[in-house]
């Protein structure tokens, strides 16, 4: 008899997290490795942040705090959405949990009923399906093309929609492919929504402040208020503020799904660590400087990404607006042979065989339900980046 529950079958291990590890694993065998497979930002937490949770433990500030949070971050959180987007989120219509994949694991465990439907955009982070798969939900896909810049198109969100469809979910700007929304291009999605208020919507706004050339994403209650009620609002400080090892995520939400949250939170983790909260209010309230500078090199490591890939035979590279990450296509190497007679006969082939034979870990397009592509994360240094992308060059040149 298997010791492990069924539900488990429903899902996989994050590949993001599996290629990351064998990356790991190549370098410490001695491997000369390059990895571009963690989505993770590679400068240092901010040094005002730092020291808002030193003297938060030097305060003695260790205890248990609300489940939801302390008042303080509360606050924070809600001026956030109130400076930065123009939403008016009381502190009670928000949640702060350990990291953003909680966020989405307490809504979707505190409203999922088996069967119920969620309308999830791809590319998508690869952690979305899983997660409305443990709570016995059904993920239901909209393909957003790259002819479209891997946008949502209204009438194909229209199209999906069913007496059975829960929420619909949306990353912007998105990981994997740093497609960003506007104000303007959200408006007709909005619109479908409304015309369906038995929908829920969920957005994940996380790379939110990581946005280039002047682009400003949008977000769904800041555009069209009258979904507030039938929506959850999540953002948090891993990739703004570098704090990925922190774990803080947080949402707005009506009050009903907040305290459902919260119930189902105080029998899990219950409370995010005091010192992180301390630390993300700083992070939220304090100088904004850090985060502008490091949009300003993740932009400048995008032109390069972008352009460099663009040279090398067979890919061909859309130029997102934000976030840090590029989805190339390598459509134009299937079939192809590598220079140590690897096939390349799809996605997943052609990572495994840039990491074998050039040292560059990518993660195949298929992870993010999108097969035909990968995903390169630009948050890694310049030097590093040029030093990959000739590498890229190199082994699709090497294609016979």
């Amino acid at each position: 008899m298997s010791i492990t529950a069924r539900r488990l079958d429903r899902i996989s291990p994050s590949q993001t997290i599996a290629i990351s590890t064998k990356a790991r694993a190549l370098k410490a065998a001695g491997r000369d490795i390059i990895s571009l497979s963690a989505g993770e930002p590679d400068f240092d937490t901010p040094q005002n942040v730092k020291d808002a949770a030193i003297r938060a433990i030097q305060a003695g500030e260790t205890k248990y705090t609300d489940v939801a949070g302390t008042p303080a971050l509360r606050r924070a959180v809600a001026e956030k959405f109130r400076r930065d987007q123009g939403i008016d989120y009381k502190p009670e219509e928000i949640i702060v949990s350990t990291g953003g994949k909680q966020v989405i694991f307490n809504a979707m465990l505190a409203t999922l009923d088996a069967g119920d439907e969620v309308i999830i955009p791809t590319p998508c982070w690869v952690s979305y399906p899983d997660i409305v798969a443990l709570a016995e939900g059904t993920p239901v896909y909209l393909p957003c093309g790259q002819n479209n810049g891997f946008k949502p198109r209204a009438e194909d969100l229209e199209a999906l929609i069913t007496p059975r469809t829960k929420w619909f979910m949306i990353n912007n700007p998105s990981n994997p492919t740093g497609a960003a929304l506007s104000a303007a291009e959200l408006r007709p999605l909005c619109e479908v929504l409304l015309r369906h208020p038995d929908v829920w919507i969920f957005t994940d706004d996380i790379y939110e402040k990581l946005a280039y050339d002047g682009f400003r994403p949008a977000t769904v209650v800041e555009v069209e208020p009258r979904l507030k009620e039938r929506t959850v609002t999540m953002n948090g400080c891993s990739k703004a503020y570098a704090m990925t090892g922190w774990r803080l995520g947080f949402c707005g939400a009506p009050v009903p799904l907040i305290k459902a949250m919260d119930k189902l939170q105080s029998q899990s983790t219950s409370n995010t660590s005091s010192i992180t909260q301390a630390a993300a209010v700083e992070a939220l309230s304090g100088p904004q400087d850090s985060v502008a500078a490091m949009a300003t090199v993740y932009k400048e490591r995008r032109d390069l990404v972008v352009e460099m890939l663009n040279q090398a035979p067979g890919l061909s590279c859309h130029k997102p607006e934000g976030a840090f990450y590029v989805f190339p296509s390598m459509q134009g190497c299937l079939g192809k042979t590598t220079r140590k007679g690897a096939r390349i006969t799809d996605d997943e082939a052609f990572v495994v065989a840039l990491l074998d034979e050039e040292g560059v870990a990518t993660v195949h397009g298929s992870a993010f339900v999108y097969p035909g592509h990968f995903r390169i994360s630009y948050a890694t240094s310049t030097d590093a980046l040029r030093e990959a992308c000739t590498r890229i060059q190199n082994f699709c040149r090497a294609l016979s």
